[in-house]
């Protein structure tokens, strides 16, 4: 995938996905935004890729929208922090934060260095992040006149809880790596030199040892039920399926290989092996 601000690199089933506009300090612009929503389709249609990492080249993740403009930079429209619609992406209502969050791979973000604004919202939907000792992070939105945007206001409090996602977001102060992890934002802060190594650490063992389909239909569960008020909604779905998964191969596999004591070895592919139940919330 040939980019404008992005690095993407396909090994061993994981794609690594980097912001590269070093010299901006990552920040974003609207090409960025497109160009991640269109990392992340393809991630989705592509049985090669089993998990996505995201992370910045150079000291910074992402330090925010690129402002380089000053105010005018949100003025008329915002065309340069939002763009418009290609063909590729106009299916997405939300964009990257859409195509993240539909995407049946899951992501890490490997936050580097600096992540605000917008620079920490985008890793909201990702399913895990990790955190350099020095990273810098922080919603800064109300220090700027704005909001926060790419639905942090519907990610954040189910992350954090609605206390912690408040008071981040009504002082709007940027805040360390060591907070992130007491406030619940990462689950991980490493040695800078030890991050990405740590993050293909995670993702190989998924990689390794769990099935393809399970891993997107869990992906898919966990987000999507997360703000029912009780499981009845969930157990509708979640009870099919499994009657659906136990009798495929995957299965038969994954017992095979506990019995056996040895690494399972799935076939099942997301494109072609998803169950009949997918996607439920599609149905009426």
């Amino acid at each position: 995938m040939t980019t404008e601000t992005l690095l993407t690199d396909l090994a061993d089933g994981v794609l690594t996905v980097t912001l590269n506009r070093p010299d901006r300090m990552n920040a974003y612009t609207a090409q960025m935004g497109v160009e991640l929503a269109e990392a992340f389709q393809q991630a989705d249609e592509d049985d090669a890729v089993r998990v996505v990492i995201v992370t910045g080249h150079g000291r910074a993740f992402c330090a925010g929208a690129d402002v380089s403009d000053g105010a005018d930079s949100f003025g008329g429209g915002g065309a340069k922090l939002f763009g418009t619609r290609t063909s590729e992406t106009r299916r997405l209502k939300g964009g990257f934060t859409e195509a993240i969050f539909t995407c049946r791979k899951p992501s890490i973000a490997a936050i580097n260095g600096g992540a605000v604004g917008v620079g920490i919202t985008m890793t909201l939907p990702m399913d895990i992040r990790i955190a350099s000792s020095t990273a810098k992070l922080g919603f800064v939105f109300a220090r700027r006149g704005l909001t926060p945007e790419a639905g942090a206001a519907w990610f954040l409090p189910r992350l954090v809880g609605i206390s912690q996602a408040l008071r981040w977001c009504y002082s709007g102060k940027v805040f360390d790596a060591a907070e992130a992890l007491r406030g619940g934002l990462v689950s991980e802060v490493t040695e800078p030199q030890d991050l990405l190594a740590r993050a293909r650490e995670i993702a190989r063992e998924i990689v390794e040892e769990t099935s393809p389909v399970s891993i997107a239909l869990t992906r898919q569960l966990l987000w999507r039920f997360a703000g029912e008020s009780d499981p009845l909604a969930v157990l509708a779905v979640d009870g099919p399926i499994n009657l659906t998964l136990g009798s495929t191969p995957d299965v038969r596999e994954g017992v095979a290989a506990f019995l056996e004591k040895r690494r399972p070895n799935f076939a099942s592919k997301v494109s072609t092996d998803m169950p009949p139940q997918y996607p439920w919330w599609d149905r009426s």
